[in-house]
């Protein structure tokens, strides 16, 4: 360990022998920021707890719209809701592009939905949104599937008889057969070995991209790729998905039937085969791989993270808790499955819903876009292809919308008559031509789970819940809860 230090000491002393002119230099005029050094960029300003908290001490000092050096790079931050909205929003085709995520990089390289830029970006996104559509996103059909996985899962969690649980795998395979179901044509048992190994490697890559490791990696992925880190093991996890996803596209390719497509995967396959003589499509086989891999990834980890941060809030506040199960009662009873259209009339619960949203602030500094051409924001000339990090954190976390934004509190969704409360400033699955693919299918996910769990068992754990510690255990790409554990009692009458 002393040697790789040492090693690397020596390395970047060498580098910043060759380096000395100076600033990096950009054309253009980009927003103030720190002053950068040679190579390092703006590493003396990284605070040890990571990307997130130095962005916002710099924020302190530059305000809502400033320049950081991660490494020889500029990168422009957006802070607070009316800066991300104006660039997202109302400058909507010039923020369009999307940005590298430096550790999985290796494994997307700018191919599938969500990575892509371009014409492949809007020719795979249009596609995937017609398909989605297809196979019940927006329609009665999806809203089936989820009620049929949350009885599922009632029945798992019945079997548990309130013993404490990890709830994280079955959060996780509950949100992956929905998204299973539309990309795969089938949903899996909770019990399928080949289904929890999946879930595995996406719960441990989704944490050690939010790791710090990953977090020092992006100043320097060009340099620290040689050395051993999080980034080798995120590259072999994701690698591993992938083949299991190219076995599922080799046996839907042998059992296609043209005439009646099950699924995203056969659908995806015809169009390749009706594009087979254009060579420049964007319908090929590693699109269709890296797109499937996007979609299971994003409609597993994000949904089944929300739903695990929001139960421990819901031990942290019983009070809470017993209100909204109140209200499941009220509207819903307990002699049926609740339904999407019941969250109209559940304005509590799904002020709650919001609030966990909020507070677990899943991807606190967002997906990072790049501006599509010269752009002119606020005053500067930000320089085509340049970085933008939207800080979602910070719009999550806006005192002008949020009177008390460190405190969970359903109130900042609630109006004066107890009615459903929309803000600019809520926007946990972003916003603007970027939004997340998946973001109805997640919406209607978390509020069918939710109330489903609440209707049929009381929350218990073995602490007092003002002991219970909501520090996220990571805090980078994505913020992840710390691990708990919890009981699911059935309800009296059940």
């Amino acid at each position: 360990m002393e040697l790789s230090v040492l090693l690397l000491l020596a390395v970047l002393t060498g580098l910043l022998l060759l380096m000395t002119r100076g600033q990096p230099k950009t054309h253009g005029r980009l927003p103030p920021g720190p002053r950068p050094l040679p190579f390092l960029g703006n590493l003396l300003q990284m605070d040890r707890k990571g990307l997130l908290n130095s962005f916002l001490k710099i924020r302190d000092q530059y305000g809502d719209v400033f320049t950081v050096y991660l490494g020889p790079r500029p990168v422009v931050m957006l802070c607070g809701t009316e800066a991300i909205r104006e660039a997202l929003v109302d400058q909507a085709e010039a923020f369009s592009g999307r940005g590298k995520i430096a550790v999985l990089d290796p494994v997307f390289q700018g191919y599938g939905v969500v990575f892509a830029n371009g014409e492949r970006w809007k020719a795979l996104r249009r596609f995937s949104l017609a398909t989605m559509r297809d196979f019940g996103m927006g329609k009665r059909s999806v809203e089936e599937r989820i009620q049929e996985e949350a009885q599922c899962l009632v029945e798992e969690l019945r079997k548990t008889k309130g013993t404490l649980q990890d709830p994280t795998m079955f959060f996780h395979s509950i949100t992956a057969n929905i998204i299973c179901s539309i990309v795969f044509g089938k949903r899996f048992s909770y019990q399928d070995p080949e289904f929890l190994r999946l879930l595995d490697l996406f719960f441990q890559t989704f944490a050690l991209t939010s790791s710090f490791s990953a977090q020092v990696f992006e100043l320097f992925p060009g340099f620290l790729k040689y050395f051993p880190g999080a980034h080798r093991q995120i590259y072999r996890n994701l690698q591993e998905i992938n083949a299991f996803i190219g076995r599922s596209v080799e046996k839907h390719r042998e059992t296609l039937d043209c005439s009646a497509p099950r699924d995203f995967i056969d659908t995806y396959l015809i169009r390749m085969d009706k594009d087979k003589s254009d060579p420049s499509t964007e319908f090929n086989k590693k699109n269709l791989i890296i797109s499937a891999l996007s979609l299971f990834f994003a409609g597993t980890e994000t949904t089944s993270t929300t739903l695990r941060y929001g139960f421990l809030l819901l031990l942290r506040y019983p009070h809470i808790t017993e209100r909204v199960q109140k209200e499941i009662d009220q509207v819903i009873g307990s002699h049926r499955a609740p339904a999407l259209s019941d969250r109209v009339n559940m304005p509590y619960t799904d002020a709650v819903i919001h609030e966990i949203q909020r507070f677990a602030d899943l991807l606190p500094i967002g997906v990072p876009h790049i501006v599509t051409k010269d752009t002119h924001f606020r005053g500067y000339i930000i320089p085509k292809g340049t970085e933008i990090f939207p800080i979602l954190n910070s719009a999550l976390n806006d005192p002008h919308y949020f009177e008390k934004p460190e405190t969970f509190n359903p109130e900042h969704f609630l109006d004066a008559n107890g009615a459903l409360k929309k803000t600019d400033a809520f926007m946990p699955f972003s916003i603007g031509k970027r939004i997340c693919l998946g973001e109805g299918i997640a919406r209607t996910e978390i509020f069918l789970f939710f109330t489903t769990i609440l209707q049929n068992f009381t929350l218990a754990t073995s602490m007092a819940p003002e002991d219970i510690d909501l520090t996220p255990k990571e805090n980078g790409v994505g913020r992840l809860p710390p691990p708990y554990k919890i009981r699911f009692l059935p309800r009296q009458g059940d």
